[in-house]
């Protein structure tokens, strides 16, 4: 539960000092709260606003008004909402006027285990005011906080998002039109071929039967969305191909092109790694396998001593891609140290899947330090730059 309105202003003595104004918002589609905590005013104010940025600007400006007339230069205005469906675009856009923005963890909040427990906005503000204030009196355990990306760094990251949703459709589409076969007895047809539905009509089931009108149909809008699916992709590894080659200096653009040289890893691949783990500016390699959430999740209590398996708590779409590369590189890169060490520890009756996860993690790291010190992890193979 909240903590009362008295022990958040005794908590915030170290910031009275400071002349800092704070101040929470809790975010929807229909409506922002807003909560302060005003240096020299004994009130704890909360306004409800439209989802409107100028009013919260207008709003922080007032109760900075607010102190100045009760004795209190406001030198600093730190401004916390949860991440969420409206990204960082606020974070942005309350850094270009002069207020210090930061963007929370949601599952980073300790919440009451309470089997019922009263959740409205206002109390959310109040655990956000109580863990937001923890945090920027540098208890750091408090909270965790996002980095917020710049324009251009989220923008990066779309073609590669946008392809892999792209695949994942084109996957649905296929297995839908298999289904359709397999639901009338036709074996044998491949509904990716090119000429595929040029000889829908020509196919009949196994009592003689032509495929019925409507599945008929139904097979041709399929196809028909699957050429378009296919185009998409294609554009987009195209305009890739462009960008790589029109500046292959560019950072971004260089740790790719570095990547690719290793064998068994792909420009899709090597441009996923890069705008969401290697651009991001990363302190040690714990940080690196921490934001992958290959980290282990260990239950330690008395004499328990065991592991819940991998924390999960990173970013999912590296992880996946990550031991995906795993299974690849003990293909292409078998004389590789990495390779030689997890054929050794399997050897020795660790399980495949558990160290694959550990291949991976050490994989992730390995690459890191390859793109960012020049580090070549021992034994791989790379192809001549280009």
């Amino acid at each position: 539960m909240p903590q009362p309105k008295d022990d958040l202003g005794k908590s915030l003595v170290a910031l009275d000092q400071n002349r800092t104004l704070v101040a929470v918002v809790e975010l929807s589609q229909s409506s922002w709260l807003v909560g302060g905590i005003v240096p020299g005013i004994d009130r704890h104010p909360e306004k409800k606003l439209g989802p409107d940025q100028d009013a919260l600007l207008r709003l922080l400006h007032c109760w900075r008004d607010e102190a100045a007339k009760a004795g209190r230069t406001i030198t600093r205005i730190a401004v916390a909402f949860e991440a969420g469906r409206d990204g960082f675009w606020l974070a942005r856009w309350l850094r270009a006027r002069g207020i210090e923005p930061h963007v929370i963890h949601p599952t980073s909040i300790p919440v009451s285990r309470e089997h019922r427990r009263a959740k409205t906005d206002r109390l959310d503000i109040g655990l956000l005011k109580r863990a937001f204030l923890g945090w920027l009196r540098g208890e750091t355990n408090h909270c965790s906080m996002a980095a917020i990306p710049t324009f251009e760094e989220e923008d990066a990251k779309r073609p590669n998002r946008e392809r892999e949703n792209l695949v994942g459709g084109r996957t649905r589409i296929i297995n839908r039109m298999k289904g359709a076969f397999a639901r009338l007895g036709i074996r044998g047809f491949n509904p990716k071929l090119r000429k595929a539905s040029e000889r829908l009509a020509a196919l009949h089931t196994p009592e003689g039967q032509p495929i019925p009108p409507n599945t008929l149909a139904e097979l041709r809008r399929d196809m028909a969305h699957l050429r378009f699916v296919n185009e998409q992709i294609k554009l987009i590894e195209q305009a890739r191909v462009e960008r790589l080659q029109q500046v292959p200096q560019e950072k971004s653009n260089a740790m790719v092109l570095e990547l690719e040289r290793a064998r068994g890893i792909g420009i899709e691949t090597a441009d996923m790694l890069v705008h969401e783990v290697f651009s991001r500016d990363l302190r040690d390699r714990r940080a690196v396998a921490r934001y992958a959430g290959l980290t282990g999740a260990p239950d330690e209590s008395g004499s328990r001593r065991r592991e819940k398996g991998l924390a999960k708590a990173g970013n999912a779409r590296v992880r996946r891609g990550m031991i995906q590369l795993a299974w690849r590189f003990l293909i292409h890169q078998k004389a590789s140290a990495l390779a030689e060490w997890y054929r050794a520890s399997v050897a020795a009756g660790k399980k495949r899947k558990t160290m694959i996860v550990a291949l991976a993690r050490k994989l992730l790291i390995a690459l890191w330090r390859f793109v960012t010190t020049g580090e070549v992890p021992e034994g791989i193979v790379l192809r001549p730059a280009s």
